[in-house]
């Protein structure tokens, strides 16, 4: 972190937020609090995490990621 201010320190989240506002939210319209919710987590669990591969882990999605966490500590 290079301190306050910095937008390059929320680089990572802010395409993370705007990725989930192209593909989801701008693209819905929600009756209820409950139902964003349920989409947008739905969206975050079934979507987006399977399919994002980040270079410093390797390229697994964050699924696989965990999952080889889990053989590993049992």
């Amino acid at each position: 972190m290079s301190g306050k201010g910095n937008r390059y320190d929320n680089a990572i989240v802010v395409t993370v937020f705007k990725t989930l506002k192209f593909e989801l939210i701008w693209r819905m319209l929600y009756k209820t609090r409950n139902q964003a919710e349920f989409e947008i987590g739905h969206y975050i669990d079934g979507v987006y995490n399977p399919r994002q591969r980040p270079s410093a882990l390797g390229y697994p999605s964050p699924i696989q990621f965990e999952s080889a966490l889990i053989r590993m500590a049992a």
